[in-house]
């Protein structure tokens, strides 16, 4: 049967790097009080010439370069972000243009904090239906321009950032040693919206606003909705959290990663922790955890690999590949 492998993965950064402390003469905080309630202690922040695409576009090369491939090699890219360069046209499509692409398809994909695992399962559906061999899948945000700059409880949480895999067609057995994306499930919920939203679109306000949430709501539902999901998707598979090498969850909090990881009985060895360099990326979070465990050393060929997300909507999904 046809896989959906990894064959390469990359990222990019803005140069500027925020400090906690950077926050204290800004809005009523602490270095202490944000570590404590989030495990967060830095984030990135993009300058005026750095941007969805940009960003997208480097972590995009950076992941043909690993994978020893070419843009020509390459049938279709989505991207996951909620901060597009502009309303439209899409910001693959100009990532597509940047790469020099003049063949293949692009499209944008909107799940907020979730839209990497949506995108990853989309490739893999497209793959799988035979009408791309190889996709581009990346994940590109500046939640930093969409901040309220003056409110302690979100412009503390968030940063900016990229991450990229190129998935191409293989073939496997059919089993759980089969390299590849093995399972997915996707979920979301509209009654939460007013939950974690941005207050501003072209339909309605025509501006582009900026992000709201409901913090304690959020983490009221984010541990239950997470762990239900991520054990549909071993059920899908036919695997436990025992088989599981790594879990790559969404990099928001680290009190709720250390709680799904507990209720889902994964050793505290085997969770991918990157908040505490990135912040929240949005749907650059799990790609960009993802490029440092496998920069690391400490995701490796054959391992088995759990990725989860949850974001504004509620949208929610995970998804089990073989690396």
């Amino acid at each position: 049967m046809i896989r959906s492998i990894v064959r390469g993965i990359g990222s990019a950064l803005p140069r500027r790097i925020m400090k906690n402390a950077d926050f204290e003469g800004m809005v009523e905080t602490s270095d202490e009080w944000i570590v404590q309630r989030t495990g967060i202690r830095q984030r990135h922040i993009a300058a005026d010439d750095e941007t969805t695409a940009s960003l997208g576009e480097a972590a995009a090369r950076a992941a043909l370069a690993d994978a020893g491939l070419t843009p020509d090699d390459i049938d279709l890219i989505v991207l996951a972000t909620s901060t597009p360069n502009n309303t439209f046209p899409a910001t693959a499509v100009e990532i597509q243009q940047r790469l020099g692409m003049r063949h293949g398809f692009a499209f944008d994909m909107q799940a907020v904090c979730s839209g990497f695992v949506y995108a990853v399962t989309t490739a893999d559906l497209y793959i799988r239906g035979g009408l791309a061999k190889r996709v581009l899948v990346i994940g590109s945000e500046t939640f930093s321009r969409i901040l309220d700059w003056n409110d302690r409880s979100t412009c503390v949480l968030f940063g900016d950032g990229a991450g990229a895999l190129v998935i191409e067609a293989g073939e496997g057995d059919g089993t759980t040693a089969d390299r590849g994306i093995l399972a997915s499930s996707l979920r979301s919920d509209g009654t939460h919206k007013e939950k974690l939203f941005v207050d501003g679109g072209p339909s309605t306000t025509g501006k582009v606003g900026v992000l709201r949430m409901e913090g304690r709501e959020v983490f009221k539902h984010a541990v239950g909705m997470i762990t239900d999901v991520i054990v549909a998707t071993f059920s899908q598979a036919g695997i436990s959290a025992d088989d599981i090498d790594w879990f790559v969850p969404h990099q928001a909090n680290k009190r709720i990663i250390d709680a799904s990881a507990k209720k889902l009985g994964i050793a505290e060895e085997k969770v991918v922790v990157t908040v505490d360099l990135h912040g929240n990326t949005s749907a650059a979070s799990v790609p960009l955890a993802l490029s440092v465990a496998v920069a690391d050393g400490r995701i490796k060929k054959g391992d088995l690999v759990l990725l989860e997300a949850m974001g504004g909507g509620f949208t929610w999904g995970a998804v089990i590949l073989r690396w």
